[in-house]
């Protein structure tokens, strides 16, 4: 919505023919809209007709975001590390060349970072690996400390500007609880502890997976603490995984059959995580049945 009103007013776009470029195996939620431009039929089946004016490319292919890319183009919406396709990080340069051709081609970059900014990828924005900074970003999830619902889009004056009083709210927004735990966790994240924690305990899991040489496992990657492990075929489903993960007292989830994802809070003691990673192998060594 800001977007599309920013680039009628600033941008001059012609009435009606406002594009966003999104990225294939993107997840930004589940309303009617944003279902909409899903390539995953279990979000998508069943809800049309949709809203038109987005184009969809590769995930990771700085050419065919270049390609997509036009005069009527007001956005590219994208997630730094794409979270319910498996915790997958694009290559590096990426988020650069997106950066620059959206500049160059006078869009917003807007940064869905509500599964992975706020210190879950050792840095307080993911975008951050690459020295990004976004236009917009979006943001729930942590910024509610894990105690309120509250999410926000964040972006400088002349985007957000473009609302004026009484053209925009929702029914829960501004909630004065929600926002002042909002604060609160705004100011614990200002000093970086929690975003160290992350980097560094995150560098270690992923090590300490990738050395027990799980023949059960395909591939182990992810950014800070939050890691994705695809299984290899045969090996059974990632949701039973998860389900015999719970009742060794690992609480992760699954996405795309195969793929486990690790998310342990910013707080996790080293003793914790190690005892944690200790069942992750336990039950990725015994065979599924």
């Amino acid at each position: 919505k800001t977007a599309r009103r920013w680039g009628y007013d600033v941008k001059d776009v012609a009435p009606d023919r406002a594009k966003i470029v999104v990225a294939d195996g993107n997840f930004h939620g589940r309303t009617v809209t944003i279902v909409g431009f899903s390539d995953d039929p279990s979000a998508r089946d069943g809800f049309g007709p949709f809203t038109p004016g987005f184009r969809s490319v590769p995930y990771g292919d700085a050419e065919a975001l270049r390609d997509a890319i036009d005069d009527e183009t007001v956005a590219f919406l994208v997630e730094p590390i794409q979270g319910e396709a498996g915790v997958i990080v694009p290559p590096e340069g990426y988020l650069r060349e997106a950066r620059e051709l959206c500049t160059e081609r006078g869009a917003l970059l807007m940064a869905d970072e509500i599964q992975s900014g706020l210190g879950r990828t050792g840095t307080t924005f993911a975008c951050e690996h690459e020295g990004v900074v976004p236009d917009v970003y979006i943001l729930g999830k942590a910024l509610g400390g894990g105690i309120m619902p509250l999410s926000a889009v964040v972006a400088d004056r002349d985007v957000l500007g473009v609302f004026r009083p009484g053209e925009h709210g929702s029914t829960f927004g501004g909630n004065p609880l929600a926002c002042a735990i909002g604060i609160e966790v705004i100011d614990m994240l200002r000093e970086g502890t929690y975003q160290r924690r992350s980097a560094e305990l995150g560098s270690w899991a992923m090590d300490r997976l990738w050395d027990a040489a799980l023949p059960a496992v395909a591939e182990v990657r992810g950014r800070g603490l939050w890691i994705g492990i695809d299984l290899v075929p045969g090996a059974g489903s990632a949701r039973a995984a998860c389900e015999r993960l719970m009742d060794h007292g690992i609480l992760a989830k699954d996405t795309h059959q195969q793929t486990i994802r690790l998310a342990p809070p910013l707080v996790v003691e080293r003793s914790d995580l190690e005892w944690a990673l200790d069942q992750v192998v336990d039950v990725l060594s015994t065979p599924a049945g």
